[in-house]
């Protein structure tokens, strides 16, 4: 904010003093002088063409603060070597493009550069001298004003800085190239029209941090920036990046002080402290971080990995063995290195002494005031042989840049001086939109392309942007307390706009004991087949992970929402897929099944043995007794209904659905009317013992086997009209449970379900009663207490059966039925045949007719 307030003023008086200095020109004389000069630190190199330059060669200055007379001119020391060496890389650029007999044959070019001292108030007052003249007196032009005494101005350093410059000097519409000036504000056209770089934006910058960020899985992470524009803008690009891709979370922004606040240091600190954020993201200089480190260091916050904006990532002043067990591992976003050929041979023939730095060049000499006296050398050393920051050109990053600025000046200067008058790309197709050569600069500016030795390309986009490209450094701790800055890949933007991002994970240092990249997450990933719940009043990066219910899932990590599964699937177990409905029905290899199967065969396997015996024994006189053709009649359906409920058992179709009850229906009837033929073939045999009954006659043995027929061709005649108007049907069945389908049977004709019962129903009450009035008869025909105890566990079964079936679901209700056949065949079978098997095999001497006949004596 202060700076902004700074510039704004700067920018208010610049407007002033220029619309004073236009109406005195117009209104008194055709001559023009600038009413104070500013004694500026700086080299200049005529020519016909003069480029300017912005360079912070001294880091700090003086001001006067007497505010009762004119003010001093500033007083800069501290001097910035690598801003001494920038500065001569545009000197050296515009020497090597001078010796090009294919760039500006027939024009050479010069320069001003001057020196910045790191302040606004100095840079702006360069810009102003570059453009307004240095003091002397300049006559207008009839038809214009005046053109500007430099073609266009390659600086500033600091967002701040260029910011405000850019502003003025764009109502002169000079363009300016800056080389490390990265705010993403600077890219609005409607601002500074005339303002180029050659360093990608902030935007950018942000955008290739994020693609590292979801490269390592990194959302929960800390945000650290420098209290002016470079750290407030970059803080807005990544909170609005963030916003728009949804990809990550802020678990603290901090904004740090310029100066050395030791309580707000601590106060920043302590909360990177206690945060569960392993990610910190720093956009701020090398003032602020050195800052920073002394506090980081104090309280001792390890663990962290650190990602480096561009202007502190090759910072050598924090390649200490004191910060590296903190900042080991840095990740870190870098201009793109080039290579300049001839650079250090140039530096080389630098003349240093006690107050002046100076090149000899085309026997012009280039002088630089330091403002200050400060001893860097003795004069006397052979620089080739001295090891200083000077002549380390193994990461040329910004002077890269400054190098590609004076080059796309001189490209567009060559392109605007080879138009051919009516063929120009201006009204009229003339070559001039204006008398001012900087308008038609920035034209050509806009459109220059060329690549440089080093093979990158060089043009800018509708926002004076160069194409994005950034290095990415690692910060490598070696074994022997040295550190090296590595380049692990690259990031740039494709013409799709799309972020590219290039990483040899291999050759990164991770300063954490398991040399793996960190975990940085506010909620642990939510793995598929569970979905994030937001916590409330938290990020939406700080979440719980809820399982999906029933019938629900999620195939993907993170997942918002649990979507529901197809009618006929269920989710599995981990909720991460579907599946298909697991059909349900009483199958032979469960245990119920199982089970079942094998009652119903021992019951079969039963009745064979017994009907074994009775033929073996068919001559005697228990198997003769009370017809044995009826007997063997009663274990052949016995067979029948115990076999029958085997097609209960496995999955229904058609076929078994139509057959079962049909089968079980008319082998019941079968064994239950041959039940009631013998029952009241007893009655009468009993009723013509006394006299005067002639009953029997009525109850021979045809009679009794059409009796058995008719009965049992009822049950027939019931079971085909069921199968023919409503036959039952294989149905699956949803609705019992959620999760699986119930395979089952439906019955189609509940009335004809009903008869069947009923029929079956009906003779066992008959054979029952029957039996019952029989149940007194003499011991020798006492066949008919077994018929009544049969038939009074047959009724008995099938009442149960009724409520049970009913409310039995699923497979559950063929298991009832099945059971229901089994204990009533079982039933029948042993009370009706065990104890005559019981005479035949263990009483063999009562199997004879004399002591059949002579049992017992009649009860009274």
């Amino acid at each position: 904010m202060r700076a902004h307030k700074e510039s704004h003023l700067l920018i208010c008086i610049c407007l002033f003093l220029f619309s004073f200095s236009s109406h005195t020109s117009s209104t008194s004389s055709l001559f023009c002088r600038l009413q104070r000069q500013f004694n500026l630190n700086g080299m200049q190199k005529f020519g016909d063409v003069i480029l300017g330059g912005i360079f912070e060669i001294n880091f700090f200055s003086a001001f006067s603060e007497h505010f009762t007379s004119e003010p001093n001119d500033p007083i800069c020391y501290g001097f910035d070597l690598v801003g001494f060496r920038q500065a001569q890389t545009m000197a050296f650029a515009v020497d090597e493009i001078n010796r090009n007999s294919q760039l500006l044959p027939n024009i050479s070019l010069g320069y001003s550069l001057y020196d910045s001292c790191g302040k606004l108030g100095i840079s702006f007052r360069a810009a102003l001298s570059m453009t307004s003249g240095r003091g002397e007196p300049f006559q207008l032009n009839q038809s214009c004003y005046r053109n500007p005494p430099v073609l266009g101005i390659v600086g500033d350093s600091s967002s701040t800085r260029t910011i405000a410059v850019s502003s003025m000097v764009s109502l002169y519409r000079v363009p300016m190239v800056s080389y490390f000036a990265t705010c993403s504000c600077l890219s609005d056209r409607s601002r500074f029209p005339s303002f180029f770089r050659t360093i990608p934006s902030d935007a950018f910058q942000v955008r290739a941090m994020l693609q590292i960020l979801r490269r390592f899985n990194w959302t929960w992470f800390g945000l650290l920036i420098s209290d002016e524009d470079y750290g407030r803008h970059a803080a807005r690009s990544f909170q609005a990046d963030l916003a728009e891709s949804g990809g990550g979370c802020l678990a603290y922004l901090e904004v740090l002080p310029w100066v050395n606040d030791v309580a707000e240091l601590r106060r920043i600190v302590s909360i990177m402290k206690k945060s569960t954020s392993r990610v910190v993201i720093v956009f701020a200089h090398q003032s602020n971080m050195l800052n920073l480190m002394e506090e980081v260091i104090k309280q001792n916050v390890t663990g962290l990995q650190w990602m480096a904006s561009e202007a502190w990532t090759a910072a050598k002043v924090l390649h200490t063995p004191s910060y590296m067990p903190f900042l080991a591992g840095t990740l870190g976003i870098a201009i793109r290195r080039g290579e300049i050929t001839g650079l250090r041979e140039f530096l080389l023939r630098i003349r240093p002494d006690n107050d002046t730095l100076s090149s000899q060049d085309n026997n012009n000499l280039v002088r630089v005031s330091v403002g200050e006296k400060e001893r860097l050398c003795t004069g006397n050393e052979v620089l080739r042989n001295v090891e200083t920051e000077f002549l380390d050109l193994s990461n040329l990053r910004p002077e890269y840049n400054v190098y590609k600025a004076v080059y796309a000046l001189a490209h567009a200067l060559q392109d605007m001086m080879q138009c051919v008058p009516g063929s120009g790309p201006f009204k009229g197709q003339s070559c001039a939109i204006s008398c001012s050569p900087t308008i038609q600069i920035i034209y050509y500016l806009q459109r220059v392309n060329f690549s440089t030795e080093f093979g990158d390309q060089v043009s800018f986009d509708e926002n004076g942007d160069a194409l994005p490209i950034y290095d990415v450094m690692n910060w490598r701790w070696l074994p022997d307390g040295r550190t090296e800055v590595k380049n692990v890949g690259e990031v740039k933007e494709l013409a799709s706009k799309i972020v590219d991002l290039i990483l040899d994970e291999d050759k990164i240092f991770w300063n954490f004991e398991s040399k793996k990249p960190p975990r940085s997450l506010c909620s642990e990933i939510c793995p598929p087949g569970t979905r994030m719940a937001r916590k409330k009043g938290e990020p939406v990066c700080c979440f719980d992970c809820i399982p999906c219910s029933e019938g629900k899932v999620s195939n993907e990590t993170d997942s918002t929402e649990c979507t529901n599964c197809p009618k006929d699937f269920w989710s599995n177990l981990r909720k991460d897929h579907c599946v298909p409905k697991r059909m349900e029905f009483i199958s032979y290899v469960e245990p119920l099944g199982i089970s079942l199967t094998t009652a119903s065969l021992f019951g079969a396997l039963l009745c064979t043995i017994v009907l074994g015996i009775f033929t073996h024994h068919r001559t005697t006189p228990v198997v003769r007794a009370n017809n044995s053709e009826l007997s063997f009649l009663i274990l052949l359906s016995l067979k029948l209904c115990f076999l029958c409920s085997l097609l209960f058992i496995g999955q229904p179709r058609l076929w078994t659905c139509q057959l079962r009850h049909a089968a079980f229906g008319i082998s019941f009837v079968l064994c239950v009317s041959c039940i009631l033929v013998k029952t009241m073939v007893v009655l009468a045999v009993f009723k013509a013992s006394k006299p005067g009954g002639g009953s029997l006659k009525w109850f021979g043995a045809m009679q009794q086997r059409v009796t058995v027929v008719f009965l049992t061709l009822i049950q027939a005649a019931i079971c085909t009209t069921w199968l023919v108007s409503s036959s039952p049907t294989p149905h699956d069945n949803t609705e019992y449970y959620n999760d699986r389908i119930v395979v089952e049977c439906v019955v189609g004709s509940t009335v004809g379900f009903g008869l069947l019962l009923g029929y079956i129903g009906l003779l066992a009450i008959l054979s029952f009663l029957l039996a019952f009035l029989a149940r007194n008869l003499p011991d020798n025909f006492n066949e008919a207490k077994y018929i009544t105890f049969s038939m009074l566990v047959f009724c008995a079964v099938w009442t149960a059966f009724i409520p049970a079936y009913i409310n039995s679901p699923g497979k559950y209700a063929d298991a009832v039925e099945v059971f229901a056949i089994l204990a009533s065949s079982f039933g029948l079978l042993l009370a009706l045949f065990g104890p005559k098997c019981y005479i035949i095999l263990f009483k063999p001497e009562e199997n004879t007719k004399k002591a059949l006949l002579g049992r017992g004596t009649p009860k009274s």
